[in-house]
């Protein structure tokens, strides 16, 4: 169609008398098939990466299902996984304002700035981190407690368990709160409910 267009176009330059753009056809024909060449989707294939510009801009997370609550609730947990607002989570979690998603850790040892990027980058601003790791409460090093300090994030440091009902509580006094949760190594024959409610 876009070919024919512009060949009806140089057909009416042409009979004003300037043949010098009939020339340019094959041109055209070119970048036809060169524009039909661009616009296909990318092969499965085709990985995305960030510029290095998009490394250090803000994230906002946008809640995608209209029917979730508005506050984030840590119904129990056990050692495969969680389950929040009713949705069963395996795995790592890093549960932020109307949003669940998956953290990149095996265990505590793996926690640094980088895996905690998302915390501190994203919109609106989160005031308190609860970081949940595991069966027990393990140290975390001093010069990421002070970076996240720095960034405006306190960062509160649990076991799995005291974490999950923190971080029940924060939410539910409103503040702005985000958790980054380890499941327990310990295995449980049944999901351990947590006893704080928001309500």
């Amino acid at each position: 169609m876009i070919l024919g267009v512009l060949r009806g176009v140089m057909a009416s330059l042409a009979s004003l008398g300037l043949p010098l753009l009939r020339s340019s056809l094959p041109r055209w024909r070119l970048c036809g098939s060169a524009l039909a060449l661009y616009t296909r989707q990318p092969s499965r294939s085709h990985r995305l990466s960030p510029s290095d510009d998009e490394l250090y801009q803000k994230t906002t997370v946008t809640r995608l299902e209209r029917d979730s609550a508005d506050i984030m609730f840590i119904e129990s947990y056990s050692s495969q996984g969680f389950i929040i607002n009713g949705d069963r989570v395996v795995g790592p979690c890093a549960v932020v304002p109307k949003a669940i998603l998956q953290w990149n850790v095996g265990s505590y040892k793996d926690i640094s700035m980088e895996s905690l990027a998302l915390f501190h980058m994203i919109v609106p601003k989160i005031e308190i981190l609860v970081v949940g790791t595991g069966d027990r409460v393990e140290r975390l090093h001093p010069s990421i407690l002070k970076a996240m300090r720095e960034k405006g994030v306190a960062v509160e440091v649990q076991d799995t368990g005291n974490a999950c009902a923190t971080f029940n509580v924060l939410t539910s006094e409103r503040r702005v709160t985000a958790a980054a949760l380890i499941p327990p190594t310990e295995s449980k024959k049944s999901l351990v409910q947590v006893k704080e409610s928001p309500h």
